[in-house]
């Protein structure tokens, strides 16, 4: 998984590079739903790699069911992340997107995002795209404050399971690379933000705590929580010597959330939700992570 799915190394890094941005991609918007994918040339020229790496990416976006491919039509996003959110009524005929809730944050003057996860990768797709607009002048937060909390790399996983050690400790060390990899451009979109100035206070953290996330789970400007159960599936994957063997797989960005606000009721669901979820992470956060 990534923060989305894991990818494994079907191609090396230059997979996990193509397949990481194309799930970005298609979250973000800027591939829709039902909207088109480029043609594989197009994404081999782009990303500067073979068709064959393009290839493996797409065939597994299908088999996860992020696009539909057919001969001679090339491929169409069938993805739709499921948020279910009491705002839905309120905004009749839009759809409510963890893009647009986390983009609404961004428009205030102070964004605080506590995030609990396996990876980073969903969290910053969704980053670099506020940063855009705060690079366009569309925008511009005092403040960013952004809290991770990631399972320990010492931690038992239950993911990434083939019932064979060796193989479980291959896909254990791509995951962890790929983790060490998103975190890195996370923090490096936020610098950037902050040393060109256009963020005046940019504080980020990232902390580990021996638990395995059940489910995803995002904290808000403290009025909000996104909540969503990590899907566990079976897949094939490719070994560095070619072979192929099935594991276990977990699905992220794919996963539906259910979105929780508060309001001016403390006893409203949503206010409790929020409330007892931001003590938690607080609590965690302060005494048990590292």
């Amino acid at each position: 998984m990534t923060d989305s799915t894991f990818t494994g190394d079907r191609g090396g890094k230059e997979y996990d590079r193509v397949a990481a941005e194309l799930r970005a991609r298609i979250t973000s918007g800027v591939y829709p739903l039902d909207g088109r994918l480029p043609s594989q040339r197009e994404l081999a020229e782009e990303f500067g790699v073979s068709r064959d790496t393009v290839q493996r990416v797409l065939r597994d976006l299908k088999s996860e069911h992020w696009i539909e491919s057919r001969q001679g039509s090339g491929s169409r996003v069938v993805w739709n992340q499921r948020i279910h959110s009491p705002t839905s009524d309120q905004q009749p005929g839009r759809q409510v997107t963890l893009g647009a809730i986390i983009g609404s944050a961004f428009e205030q003057a102070e964004v605080t995002l506590d995030v609990f996860t396996l990876t980073s990768e969903s969290l910053g797709a969704h980053i670099r795209a506020q940063g855009e607009r705060i690079q366009a002048g569309e925008i511009s937060p005092q403040r960013i404050a952004l809290r991770v909390l990631l399972p320990s790399e010492s931690v038992e996983m239950p993911y990434w399971r083939t019932g064979d050690p060796t193989h479980d400790e291959v896909l254990k060390q791509r995951y962890l690379d790929l983790r060490r990899r998103h975190t890195a451009t996370l923090r490096a979109l936020l610098s950037d933000l902050h040393a060109m100035k256009l963020v005046p206070s940019v504080a980020f953290e990232i902390r580990h705590i021996g638990l395995v996330p059940y489910s995803k789970l995002y904290l808000v400007n403290k009025e909000q929580a996104l909540e969503g159960p990590y899907k566990v599936y079976l897949r094939p994957f490719q070994l560095d010597d070619g072979s192929e063997v099935e594991g276990l797989d977990v699905i992220g960005l794919g996963a539906g959330l259910t979105h929780y606000v508060k309001d001016d009721d403390p006893s409203s669901q949503g206010a409790e939700f929020v409330e007892k979820q931001q003590a938690w992470f607080d609590s965690v956060w302060e005494l048990l992570a590292d």
